[in-house]
């Protein structure tokens, strides 16, 4: 079995190229195994134990990998916070010895703080994979979100432009898009408010734009990333009337910009505010198909993670 170069997955930064072409070629596999009409599950992880350790509320990521695991044949175990000793004051190295003491081989962890992930991949004796922390890295996400790139316009990522719109300041998603794409030699741009941008995010080797009907014009993928509503009192807008107004992707600014392009949503979608459903449902849309690849990604990720249990 082959392995990445690295034995936990914490963010982009920490992967090579050549990690990120190989998890990509492993999920193309994968998508086949998933795409047959019967036998959808492989024997590869069969002798492995997988914790899913979700202290965020998640629908997608959550049974993505749970559904990646039973393909893959692992043994899975699903903790949720809420219903847990974390409730009554464990810490989280505590929580996650004590699944490790249960013979828990890999860690599938979602939490609320940055560094959470990065901190138990250098404190406990098990492959951790981040499935996302705080507003700091998502790394499955930009992987499948490059990944369906590359599979719905048949072309390399080097030769992509792609426009990130939205809430950024806020989103794992983007700064794991960011560092993706980026690695990947794609042009990329972000596009908001201003209050929604990161100062010196230029840093990272991103454009920035503040008009929507620029960005669109400019790219050929828009990845449009949900507006967090309970961040909406913190006033980083007016509204979200007036946000969908200003920055809403709608069939007439794709009409405007006299081309095709590529849309993208990680989800959950606000209809109707930072996409309509015409867009989202149009035939340019993306958003089902990166639902499918997410889980031959996540397949791949723990595959290959898992190759390095026998170095």
């Amino acid at each position: 079995m082959t392995g990445l170069s690295v034995k936990h997955l914490v963010g982009i930064k920490d992967l090579t190229v050549e990690d990120i072409r190989l998890i990509f070629e492993t999920a193309t596999r994968f998508k086949g195994v998933i795409n047959q009409p019967r036998m959808k599950k492989v024997p590869s992880l069969r002798d492995l134990t997988i914790a899913n350790a979700f202290f965020e509320n998640s629908t997608r990521t959550r049974l993505s990998f749970e559904l990646a695991e039973k393909r893959l044949s692992a043994d899975i175990v699903n903790f949720s916070s809420s219903s847990s000793s974390v409730s009554k004051g464990e810490t989280l190295l505590d929580t996650i010895n004590n699944l490790i003491a249960m013979k828990v081989d890999m860690i599938v962890m979602r939490h609320p703080y940055p560094g959470a992930a990065y901190f138990l991949s250098q404190n406990v004796d098990a492959c951790i994979i981040n499935a996302g922390d705080g507003t700091h890295e998502h790394p499955t996400q930009a992987l499948l979100d490059a990944f369906s790139i590359m599979d719905k316009t048949k072309k390399d990522i080097s030769e992509m432009k792609v426009a990130i719109i939205g809430d950024i300041m806020h989103s794992r998603v983007a700064l794991s898009n960011i560092f993706c794409l980026k690695k990947l030699g794609a042009q990329v741009m972000v596009c908001g408010p201003a209050t929604l941008i990161p100062k010196h995010i230029e840093s990272l080797g991103v454009m920035v734009e503040h008009k929507v009907e620029k960005a669109l014009a400019w790219c050929d993928v828009a990845n449009v990333l949900r507006i967090q509503l309970e961040r909406q009192q913190a006033g980083y807008f007016p509204s979200l009337r007036e946000y969908s107004n200003v920055f809403g992707i709608s069939k007439e600014r794709l009409k405007a910009a006299n081309k095709p392009i590529v849309i993208m949503h990680p989800g959950p979608i606000n209809r109707g505010v930072e996409i309509n459903t015409d867009v989202a449902d149009s035939e340019h849309s993306i958003i089902l198909e990166q639902v499918e690849n997410g889980v031959a990604i996540r397949m791949a990720v723990l595959y290959l993670l898992a190759g390095n249990f026998n170095d």
